[in-house]
């Protein structure tokens, strides 16, 4: 971190076009360490290099983990934490200058020959061009593309919006000299600005002094929206329109509106996913859709500001069209107090641009001359492009106002979306209140389904006990989902979600209390319902329950007022936890055939909604690899995913990353939809492996995680979940309702059950279970079996990379520091009992994997990300073991509040920065 900071680089084998890389990472090193000499003084800096080496050394040179221990022994807790910070700090600079790097490569992309990115929106349509693909295939799927990414407040970001900001400067002040053309003096000023931004960040705590509300959730995601996709999206649209004109012409030619304004549209989860958080309800709805309209309304009245400057064209020098002039007269009738300049009679672009931003204000203020929907704001900025473009003004501001209207388009006047969410056994709750039977959730389905019906078709009244908790506050939810569709318009709320969906009486039951609560439109219920699957016997039963709802006359009408278009969720996280990742994955795979089939039978499109968390073990990974990697059929022009917490700032904290990541999942949606992978005549026999290793998996894993009774109190000594789970980082409790009943592993949450087992450095939930099925399996059909499925299969080939990508940032020997702690407690030696076992597989995980990739070591194959990891590691190890020691200290005392806790706080932040996951 001083001029030292170049030895961990040495230990890294950069490529001759990542120079730039290790420039910026030496000078954001040597950066590190004049702040941490200036802030805490020359000692303290020496600290931290001797440390540094030392880590460095074990690493290189395989030395034992206890060659840290003496310089760690003792540290006191002010100490630790600055000691972890300063490491973090560091880990915050490599990760940023490696962002800076691929916005470096994507613009040497563009530079150098056809300035096709590899799977990128031209690199995707010219291989499909080059296989065949007809322009009327791309032309007819246009209209059906969709891609949704969804935006959720589950807990996986430990960095709080503060040092987010800061990272941003950084950011730009290196983007700024990206191509080495800054003057000397212009690249010292930029490297003041970045040594103001660690330095602040420095000076500003880890974490908030409270746990965040859901308005502060709101405003973290809002973030995202706003500062970013905001802007990033017309850009998108111009990539997309550019890349078919090149390699598709003609595809939107004939469309009968903007051909690629629809294609993107987004979603979040804050505010209205009520599943296990009492602090979401009718009242967060409201305040979500109220802020969030807020916000777009004032982006557009910027716009519209910016607008009114350009577009100052006189009718003496061009023409104006009609419907310009005619929408003066009109709104000038609905404003009779917007006074318009004199100076400005001559310019009607300008004066219809006054007169809209007037109404905007009155949208804001839901006052009378306010738009009354957003199509009537769209009709508008249509009119005016319509106009500019017919009268000569292509180059005279039609570009930015089509800009504006694609926005407008997307984001209309509610921003995102707004996803409902909640679990089946609440509605079983309020409907036992309103039909004044306790006995209700336990009743067969089908008597369920029958007196459902009644409910849904008007048959059976209202019960006067609907003012009785939790009837009461399940009907104000459907009452306000009414009541807001009027006000912020129908594509204010996405789709219903019921979690732990079993049975077709689930779907019903939102029908049943959406019409209880005059929750109607033409009377049907103006709502998606999508059940969403989330355990492996779920998700097995889950073509059982759809075709049981899709054979219901009732479900049916229903699904009729929708298109005929039924949402699927599908949970990864919970799967996995529950069965292990392979088992998981193996059960998604199949339920998306089977569902895709079941649609197909009964003339439905079927649409998954997939519910994916930022690490491997929650269905992580490069998304483009896993809508390659889905069944045939199962994508066709629709993606819909969630987007979690440290993986939003990965994919979407810089605009022209966030680009990069809608270009490539918009790609392999294309691609995936036009050209799915042929038949391959050997995916029977595969799928029958996959069933075998699925099954031993799933066995050898909950042998271990959910049958031996004593492994929760292990999990709970050898990882710092009890940290976790005081972790101030979400408005959502890190148990569900029933954990205080049961203390297991059950109870917990998914989020912090994977974010224990990434932070102890053993990623136990991504591959145990794995390793004793794999080697099973090629016991059974030997080596070159397994090869050739890894290398032709995409499902297989992307399970075992997400596998080996984990097993490279895990380290056994720091692991067995963490077991150790297990090995006194009320329960005896639990270290004993659990670590060979937990050793052993993943020792049989890691043979497996290079057995079938034929490797002789992890991530032969993919330089960069060894690299990454392998230039991290030595600055994480001191942080884990700092972690293993407090805690042990912590849990001594009793686990109190106070300097202990927040040292701890700090190894848990430090560490999640230097692995680059949580959950």
């Amino acid at each position: 971190m001083t001029d030292a900071s170049d030895e961990p680089l040495r230990t890294v084998r950069f490529a001759a076009t990542d120079t730039r890389l290790r420039e910026d990472v030496k000078m954001l090193g040597a950066l590190v360490g004049e702040i941490l000499a200036e802030q805490r003084g020359p000692a303290f800096l020496e600290t931290v290099e001797q440390l540094r080496r030392a880590a460095i050394q074990r690493r290189e040179a395989d030395a034992p983990v206890e060659s840290l221990d003496a310089l760690l022994a003792g540290v006191a807790p002010d100490d630790v934490s600055d000691l972890v910070r300063a490491f973090a700090t560091y880990f915050q600079a490599v990760n940023v200058a490696e962002r800076v790097h691929r916005i470096r490569r994507r613009r040497e992309h563009e530079r150098e020959g056809d300035g096709a990115q590899p799977g990128g929106l031209r690199a995707v349509l010219a291989a499909l061009r080059a296989e065949g693909t007809d322009v009327s295939e791309v032309g007819a799927l246009l209209p059906r593309l969709r891609i949704e990414p969804v935006f959720t407040a589950h807990p996986t970001e430990a960095v709080r919006r503060a040092l987010l900001e800061k990272e941003r400067q950084l950011v730009a002040s290196l983007v700024e000299d990206i191509d080495r053309m800054r003057t000397p003096a212009e690249r010292a000023a930029d490297r003041a600005r970045m040594r103001v931004a660690l330095t602040a960040g420095w000076q500003t705590a880890d974490t908030p002094p409270a746990k965040p509300s859901v308005r502060d959730e709101l405003e973290h995601v809002g973030y995202y929206l706003t500062d970013v996709l905001y802007r990033v999206l017309p850009v998108f649209c111009e990539a997309l329109e550019a890349a078919l004109r090149e390699h598709a012409p003609g595809a939107i030619d004939g469309q009968t509106d903007d051909a690629v304004a629809g294609v993107l549209r987004f979603g979040t989860w804050v505010g209205g996913d009520m599943d296990g958080n009492p602090n979401v309800g009718a009242a967060t709805i409201a305040d979500t859709l109220g802020v969030q309209r807020s916000r777009v309304l004032r982006l557009y009245r910027r716009e519209l500001e910016s607008l009114s400057m350009l577009l100052t064209q006189s009718p003496e020098r061009v023409g104006i069209d009609d419907d310009v002039l005619a929408r003066i007269l009109h709104h000038r009738g609905e404003l009779p107090e917007a006074p318009l300049r004199a100076r400005d009679a001559d310019m009607p672009y300008r004066a219809l641009l006054t007169l809209m931003q007037r109404r905007l204000d009155g949208t804001l203020d839901d006052a009378p001359h306010g738009y009354r929907s957003p199509d009537a704001f769209v009709e508008d900025v249509a009119a005016i492009e319509r106009s500019l473009r017919t009268h000569a003004g292509t180059h005279a501001g039609a570009f930015a106002v089509r800009r504006l209207l694609r926005r407008a388009r997307c984001f209309g006047f509610h921003l995102a979306t707004l996803d409902l969410r909640q679990d089946s056994a609440a509605h079983d709750a309020a409907l036992a209140v309103l039909l004044d039977d306790a006995a209700w959730p336990h009743r067969a389905v089908d008597a369920r389904v029958t007196r459902l019906h009644a409910l849904i078709e008007g048959r059976e009244p209202p019960s006067a006990r609907a003012s009785l908790e939790p009837a009461a506050s399940t009907l104000a939810v459907f009452g306000t989902v009414r009541e807001a569709r009027t006000r912020y318009g129908a594509h204010a709320f996405g789709p219903y979600i019921v979690s732990m969906s079993r049975s077709a009486a689930d779907a019903l039951a939102v029908l049943a209390l959406a019409r209880l609560a005059g929750c109607t439109d033409a009377d049907a219920v103006p709502l998606d319902v999508a059940p969403l699957f989330e355990t492996i016997d779920d998700l097995a039963a889950a073509p059982a329950t759809l075709a049981a709802l899709l054979a219901d006359p009732v479900y049916r009408t229903h699904l009729a007022s929708r298109g005929d278009r039924q949402l699927v969720m599908l949970g990864y996280s919970d799967s996995a936890k529950d069965g292990g990742l392979l088992a998981s994955r193996w059960a998604l795979q199949r339920a998306q055939v089977e569902l895709t089939q079941l649609a197909q039978a009964h003339g439905v499109q079927v649409t998954f909604f997939h519910g994916r968390g930022g690490s491997i073990s929650r269905g992580g990974g490069k998304t483009e690899r896993a809508v390659l990697a889905a069944p045939r059929g199962s994508v066709d022009g629709h993606l819909r995913l969630t987007e979690q917490g440290e993986v939003i700032h990965r994919k979407y904290g810089i605009r022209t990353l966030a680009l990069r990541t809608l270009e490539q999942t918009t790609a392999a949606v294309l691609r995936a939809s036009l050209r799915p992978r042929p038949a391959e005549p050997r995916e029977a026999a595969w799928r029958d492996i996959a069933g075998e290793l699925a099954a031993d998996s799933r066995a050898h894993y909950r042998a271990l995680v959910h049958e031996d009774t004593l492994f929760p109190a292990y999990f709970r000594l050898a990882t710092p979940i009890d940290v976790i789970e005081r972790l101030r980082i979400s408005s959502r409790p890190s148990k569900r309702a029933s954990g205080a009943a049961a203390p297991g592993v059950q109870s917990l949450r998914a989020i912090p059950w994977v974010f224990a087992w990434s932070q102890n450095r053993s990623g136990l939930t991504a591959w145990y279970g794995v390793g004793t099925a794999l080697q099973a399996a090629l016991a059974r059909h030997g080596d070159d079996a397994l090869a050739a499925m890894a290398r032709d299969w995409p499902f297989f080939a992307t399970l075992v990379d997400d596998v080996e990508m984990v097993l490279a940032k895990s380290d056994p020997r720091i692991f067995e520091r963490y077991s150790q702690l297990a090995s006194t407690g009320a329960d005896g030696d639990l270290h004993a009992r659990f670590h060979p076992r937990v050793a052993d597989e993943f020792d049989h995980t890691l043979e497996a994997v290079l057995r079938i990739k034929r490797s002789s070591e992890l991530l032969d194959g993919d330089r960069r990300l060894r690299q990454s990891i392998r230039l991290r590691n030595p600055y994480v190890d001191p942080i884990s073991l700092l972690q293993v020691d407090l805690l042990a200290r912590w849990r001594a005392d009793g686990s109190p509040d106070g300097a202990l806790l927040d040292a701890l706080v700090a190894t848990v932040n430090g560490i999640a920065a230097g692995i680059q996951n949580t959950g």
